[in-house]
């Protein structure tokens, strides 16, 4: 199967995506865990080593059609926050920048008639309704918990339990 260059594109594109979503995530773990939030940093390193088997995911359907994946550099990522809650609306946004290039390539692939990246986006469709979904979830707790010490450490004790959770496995 030939991608088209317009395909190839985007999916490349998509890999940088998920490669700057783990770096970015790799500097809010630390500066959770620099911060006292040890719940929320477990949490994030986590989600940086989803975001990084996302990327796999994609570079392994690139390279199995034989279009050879572009392996990007990518940016520093931001590394300080004011509050916790303002990292999570930080990691919201990008989940939300995510989804829309998703939905981007879904869209390529059903006008190039493309079924098979279809096919393959179908699982990436899905994710991003769980991602985004937990973040909102999460920014609910300000809401519910408030946003005072205790709040706060209610909070970080619930990402805590997140992270504990098994992640999703992208090769299923």
């Amino acid at each position: 199967m030939k991608l088209s260059p317009k395909m190839k594109k985007a999916l490349d594109d998509q890999v940088t995506l998920e490669a700057s979503a783990s770096n970015s995530y790799l500097a809010m773990a630390s500066w959770c865990e620099v911060t006292g939030y040890q719940g929320a940093a477990n949490y994030f390193y986590a989600q940086s080593d989803e975001e990084r088997t996302h990327m796999l995911k994609l570079v392994h359907f690139l390279n199995a059609l034989g279009a050879v994946a572009t392996i990007p550099a990518i940016k520093a990522p931001v590394s300080s926050y004011k509050s916790l809650e303002g990292l999570i609306k930080s990691a919201l946004k990008n989940e939300q920048i995510v989804t829309a290039a998703i939905h981007k390539m879904v869209e390529i692939a059903q006008k190039e008639k493309d079924h098979s990246t279809y096919a393959f986006l179908e699982w990436f469709v899905n994710e991003q309704v769980q991602e985004e979904t937990k973040f909102e979830t999460i920014l609910q707790k300000f809401d519910l918990l408030g946003r005072d010490k205790l709040g706060i450490n209610e909070i970080d004790k619930y990402l805590a339990t997140q992270a504990a959770k098994p992640q999703t496995d992208p090769t299923a």
